[in-house]
């Protein structure tokens, strides 16, 4: 198949009519199910929200018309659900080949600050924009996968074997996923191409691929002073304020000036290509490299270099503290010293660094030789590696950039992502002659996790018709024999460690 015999008009009429016709509606119903991930809700199995998110993608897909396609939702005793899709190859395609297409549709939890007429559980269209919890992180993923091979069959084009999983506890850390993938990997085989919708893009304007992801290391940090709270004007002074001690212990890891992580061994050497992707990005990108938050009146971002905010977000380390505990609220503070702060730690880790030396580090930085004697503790939750791309074979470099010209009219970009995925590792260890195309449409002020969350519907249109032209290279690909794994794999040894996405 020439690409020249590729209809990107055609396709995209397909891929636009079953956006406007069944996908929007489904992530409509999608959005009403608060089916927050296992951290977000310990409650999950006997809430049955998981099962009724479940329920509504099985549905769907058992739905359309793909010839041979098999649906399956798998359940592993006492683990979240994953759903499994099977589509054999279409009009010559290679069955011993294997695309697998990966998203999740567990939810983070609520937040607050949402505008008066929106809210997490609630989906409204204004616009191109579909407003509600999860619809572009990412709901959407099963039905764009499955319309993208539609559109490839709809014209008679080939396409390799399919497989699509869709995992339930993405938000929590994937740690369901590792069981997932070997009790299926006979049925899932060996993946010469990987294609993740769970990522983000700098702008509406053009495709982008993830380069890299950030590792994530945090947990619950408890510093306890006394056993119960006592009046604060009898003993301010004498026993040490626990958030005092909690700050100075937290400025061991911080600069609370800057924010720079001071601890050398949580930093790494940022590979030079991906040095000048940031730069690249940053023309491209201009000042919407902070603009895109919903920055207050007055205040500036970390850096007034763009390069070195992309790198801040993509490469560096950084600490957010994500919850607190011990403090009662504003109307009910009373003059009293309290027993105990406790903070929820986030610290995002640069794509190279091992998780897990990672989480010693923060443990000993925190725990060792308290000041005061205070009793201090640390609860890792999370202590995960990130994930930097394997080098790009040349098909498909070209294959992601024609068609971000073919459906957006302008080249495709390149950039890290500062979130996590914890999947991508993981498939990078098991299938280390897999290719990677990580894309999504969380771009500018479509704020995942936060208030307002919103997927962009024409992002989403054109990021699906996409994924469709590069599965259609994938083919074309193979029959000049360049995805197999070993040819990919030599083309990493060849062209260095680091490539372009």
């Amino acid at each position: 198949m020439a690409a020249s015999t590729i209809d990107h008009a055609r396709i995209q009429r397909f891929v636009d009519a079953k956006w406007d016709e069944q996908i929007v509606p489904q992530l409509v119903e999608y959005i009403r199910i608060p089916n927050k991930s296992p951290m977000f809700d310990a409650q999950w199995v006997e809430h049955g929200y998981m099962d009724q998110a479940v329920a509504l993608m099985e549905g769907w897909a058992k739905s359309q018309a793909i010839e041979g396609m098999q649906v399956e939702v798998v359940r592993l005793e006492g683990r979240t659900p994953l759903i499994f899709l099977d589509i054999p190859p279409a009009n010559g395609g290679s069955a011993e080949d294997c695309v697998l297409l990966y998203g999740h549709l567990d939810k983070q939890p609520e937040m607050t600050g949402w505008d008066d007429d929106l809210g997490p559980w609630k989906p409204v269209i204004k616009g191109d924009r579909l407003y509600g919890r999860g619809g572009a992180d990412d709901g959407y993923a099963i039905y764009g996968s499955l319309t993208a091979v539609m559109a490839l069959r709809e014209q008679g084009l080939p396409h390799a074997r399919c497989v699509v999983l869709i995992e339930a506890c993405e938000e929590s850390g994937s740690y369901d996923l590792p069981a997932y993938v070997d009790h299926l990997a006979d049925r899932i085989g060996k993946p010469s191409l990987v294609v993740c919708l769970d990522s983000g893009c700098g702008n509406y304007d053009q495709l982008w691929c993830t380069t890299s992801l950030r590792g994530l290391a945090g947990g619950n940090f408890t510093v306890k002073v006394l056993d119960e709270g006592v009046h604060s004007g009898d003993a301010s002074g004498v026993v040490p304020s626990s958030f005092r001690l909690l700050r100075q212990l937290l400025s061991r890891l911080e600069d609370e000036t800057t924010g720079r992580i001071l601890i050398e061994g949580l930093h790494v050497e940022v590979p030079a290509e991906r040095l000048e992707q940031a730069r690249r990005a940053a023309e491209v990108l201009g000042t919407a490299v902070f603009d895109k938050f919903p920055l207050l009146d007055g205040m500036t971002p970390m850096d007034d270099t763009l390069a070195e905010l992309v790198l801040n977000r993509t490469w560096r380390p950084a600490l957010s503290v994500t919850g607190i505990d011990g403090m009662p609220s504003l109307d009910s503070a009373g003059n009293v010293l309290r027993p105990h702060t406790a903070v929820k730690l986030s610290l995002r880790l640069p794509p190279t660094l091992d998780g897990r030396k990672a989480g010693e580090l923060l443990k000993d930085v925190l725990l060792s030789n308290p000041p005061n004697g205070a009793h201090v503790e640390l609860e890792l939750e999370k202590s995960s590696s990130g994930w930097n791309a394997p080098a790009q074979s040349p098909w498909l470099n070209q294959a992601i950039d024609d068609a971000s010209q073919a459906f957006f009219g302008k080249p495709a970009m390149y950039m890290g992502e500062g979130g996590s995925i914890p999947f991508m590792g993981m498939l990078g260890e098991k299938f280390p002659g897999a290719q990677f195309m990580i894309t999504g449409v969380l771009g500018p002020h479509s704020n995942a996790h936060g208030p307002n969350e919103f997927l962009h519907i024409p992002m989403g249109k054109r990021v699906t018709a996409s994924v469709a032209r590069v599965i259609a290279d994938h083919h074309q690909a193979g029959q000049r024999g360049e995805t197999t794994g070993v040819a990919a794999a030599a083309s990493t040894q060849e062209r260095g460690e680091h490539g372009c996405c």
